[in-house]
């Protein structure tokens, strides 16, 4: 692929993913109005800045799966269900922040993602190969067969550094993406969720697939091959979700929703803590 093609399908991309992702203006003016009809504003040294422990800031939405009184007690069944989705209360618990996706091909990013967004109601989806492939007009393996697959990692990152700039996104990533240490920074500006599939349950999900990096006399060894070698860069994900070969989509959405939900537990933001040791040190918090 010459420099100067290589050049106009990145420049091409950029544009591309724009109109692909939302608008931040939006959120912003949605922002502003919030900001004048309720969000508490104080002032200090001289800068104006918004309590992130007032209500509109906090909403204080909690784990729901620990929550009793949103499971039915009415005795209709014998199996413990929600009231409501968890998807839905986990949008605000994630307050704007990213989820990305990542995994092996095949190991259900791109239909668990598309899933999740739409149970929350307030976050977009985006898959980083389908960008690509509706920017150039050409398939995944199309492009690695035209123009390398050099040229097609090249611009998975260019993708990846636009859509990271936005926020209430649910992003599903190419399984080769990992493996450049520059994506890692776009990516940790989010939550990294990992769908760790068996490479045998991926062929059988995948058999007769057309993905330029199997095409060998032996796409299961080589599928074993680049598990190994990406391991490494998987594991480094915040949430960590085993998918068996019996789990459908329902049950592996609902697997990464309630890992989601225990994450946020265990790493609550830092003025949460803040607050909960002056709370146990006897001191008032900043009203």
């Amino acid at each position: 692929m010459t420099t100067q093609r290589h050049l106009i399908l990145v420049a091409f991309l950029i544009g591309t993913v724009r109109s692909f992702t939302p608008s931040p203006l939006h959120h912003r003016h949605h922002a502003l109005k919030t900001k004048t009809q309720s969000t508490v504003v104080l002032s200090a040294g001289g800068f104006e800045w918004e309590d992130p422990t007032s209500e509109q800031a906090d909403p204080g939405v909690e784990n729901p799966y620990k929550n009793p009184e949103l499971l039915k007690s009415d005795g209709e069944n014998d199996d413990e269900s929600l009231k409501v989705d968890p998807a839905r209360l986990l949008s605000p618990r994630l307050r704007g922040c990213n989820l990305y996706f990542i995994g092996m091909m095949g190991s259900g990013k791109t239909a668990i993602g598309d899933n999740l967004a739409r149970r929350m109601g307030t976050y977009n989806f985006l898959d980083t190969d389908s960008i690509i492939e509706r920017a150039t007009g050409m398939s995944i393996p199309q492009i690695f067969k035209d123009e390398g697959e050099e040229a097609f990692r090249e611009a998975e990152a260019q993708v990846l550094d636009s859509v990271h700039a936005h926020v209430r996104c649910v992003i599903s990533t190419g399984g080769g993406l990992v493996m450049r240490n520059q994506n890692w920074s776009k990516l940790q500006t989010g939550l990294v969720v990992y769908l760790n599939v068996e490479p045998e349950t991926i062929m059988k999900r995948i058999e007769g697939t057309d993905r330029p990096l199997l095409q060998t006399d032996d796409p299961l060894a080589t599928l074993q091959q680049l598990m190994e070698e990406r391991k490494t860069k998987y594991e480094q994900a915040d949430v960590h979700v085993e998918v068996s070969a019996d789990m459908d989509l329902a049950m592996t959405a609902d697997m990464c929703i309630r890992a989601l939900h225990d994450f946020i537990d265990e790493n609550p933001p830092a003025y949460q803590q803040a607050k909960a040791k002056a709370a146990a040190d006897g001191l008032d918090w900043v009203q």
